[in-house]
């Protein structure tokens, strides 16, 4: 398993968070409150927390589903977070 950590400033990282795994909640398996969540695809996990200040981060995946996922994560919190520019920072 290959894992990727991502963290973004912001001052909502609560709800984006529950907007993400609500969302996916519907397709996956999803546990979550206001501070943590995880979400599980078939092809990986994705652990979120949330604090005042940054939404972060933890995938895991094997290979190139890591890519994948790191990519459905972004591209659902860029849409998520369409009211305030929202970088998220991998590494």
């Amino acid at each position: 398993m290959s894992t990727l950590h991502g963290f973004a400033r912001t001052e909502h990282a609560s709800l984006y968070l529950k907007k993400l795994c609500r969302h996916f909640s519907h397709k996956v398996d999803t546990e979550f409150d206001d501070q943590n969540g995880i979400i599980r695809f078939p092809f990986g996990t994705c652990d979120l927390s949330a604090d005042d200040q940054a939404l972060h981060l933890h995938c895991q995946a094997a290979g190139e589903d890591l890519e994948k996922l790191r990519e459905v994560i972004d591209s659902h919190l860029v849409r998520f977070a369409s009211k305030e520019t929202l970088t998220l920072r991998w590494h």
